[in-house]
């Protein structure tokens, strides 16, 4: 529904402005219903009014709330706070736990609820909340420092253990923290390799914020970076053909085997490293095409040994019958 009174125009601006740092003019022109030049006189509206909107420059700019904007109470409908519950309690099974800083963040949300919505959030949080000992989750504190980090473009040291047991001390430029196929993972420049490399953030062990500074990369795009890099730098180096044309191999099989690069019209080469030659076995085992280990001797085992226990249950199964 277009707002045609210009007061309640600039609160839907501060509204859109809070709502997606970064906004740009254009973008809040066009969620206005109103000219970039419009959104540009209500930005300024805003400003006469003493609210705090910043201008960033650059291919990521735009408008954003600066320090010292108070924050509107929390205003939830029950659809909206069970639903906050709900996505927590899906990603973080200790979310009942008011020792863990998750779950007294989300006791805080709950605290200042309206009573009726807050006692249902409250049902759901404490009799649907178990804890998983499965997903292996980065400690906040760890996250927070490395956040901060990227934020300042300061260097750390991290104290790292591979999944393979192997303890890694390397200082890196970290670049990004990225959310991934479910994992937390740092996106950086390692000087001990002197190329880029990704660290799971929950392996990382200890961590110190060193005084040197570094300039990221200009053309840095965190996620596509990440895929890019995620299978290399690892202890176990991999080479495979698949017999699928690029597009669809590259469309369907995980980024992190490596770099994907066309071989002829229907193969596909990909070159890249591991430091779980089972868990690359078991993506190779779900392709749907066939494919060959041209290099690494630790996979082409597990490969062989993964087929092994394949064919030995289904001759006991046909034994059995």
């Amino acid at each position: 529904m277009e707002v045609q009174n210009p007061t309640a125009r600039a609160l839907l601006a501060l509204e859109l402005i809070q709502g997606s740092p970064g906004i740009t003019a254009e973008r809040l022109g066009e969620r206005l219903g109103v000219t970039d030049r419009a959104a540009r006189r209500y930005v300024g509206t805003l400003r006469e009014a003493g609210i705090p909107v910043e201008s960033v420059r650059g291919p990521y700019g735009g408008y954003r709330l600066g320090r010292g904007m108070r924050v509107p109470p929390l205003m939830f409908t029950q659809t909206e706070a069970l639903g906050l519950v709900m996505a927590v309690l899906d990603g973080h099974h200790a979310a009942a736990d008011t020792d863990d800083p998750v779950g007294a963040a989300l006791g805080k949300i709950v605290r200042v609820l309206p009573a009726p919505v807050a006692a249902q959030a409250e049902a759901v949080r404490r009799t649907a909340a178990a804890p998983d000992r499965g997903p292996s989750r980065p400690e906040p504190g760890t996250t927070a420092t490395l956040v901060g980090a990227v934020g300042d473009s300061r260097r750390v040291r991290v104290d790292y253990r591979t999944e393979a047991g192997t303890d890694l001390d390397v200082e890196v430029d970290p670049w990004a923290v990225v959310v991934r196929h479910g994992r937390w993972y740092l996106l950086c420049h390692s000087h001990a390799a002197n190329a880029p490399r990704t660290y799971r953030v929950d392996r990382i062990r200890g961590l110190t914020v060193l005084d040197t500074t570094f300039e990221p990369p200009a053309d840095l795009d965190p996620v596509a970076d990440l895929e890019r890099h995620l299978g290399a730098g690892w202890e176990y180096d991999v080479e495979v053909v698949l017999e699928a044309p690029y597009d669809e191999a590259r469309r369907r099989m995980p980024g992190a085997m490596g770099r994907f690069e066309p071989d002829g019209d229907d193969r596909t080469r990909v070159v890249g490293s591991t430091s779980n030659p089972w868990m690359y076995a078991e993506w190779l085992a779900a392709s749907p095409w066939p494919f060959r280990v041209v290099r690494g001797p630790e996979l082409a085992h597990t490969v062989r040994a993964t087929a092994q226990r394949m064919l030995d249950a289904v001759a006991e199964s046909t034994t059995e019958s």
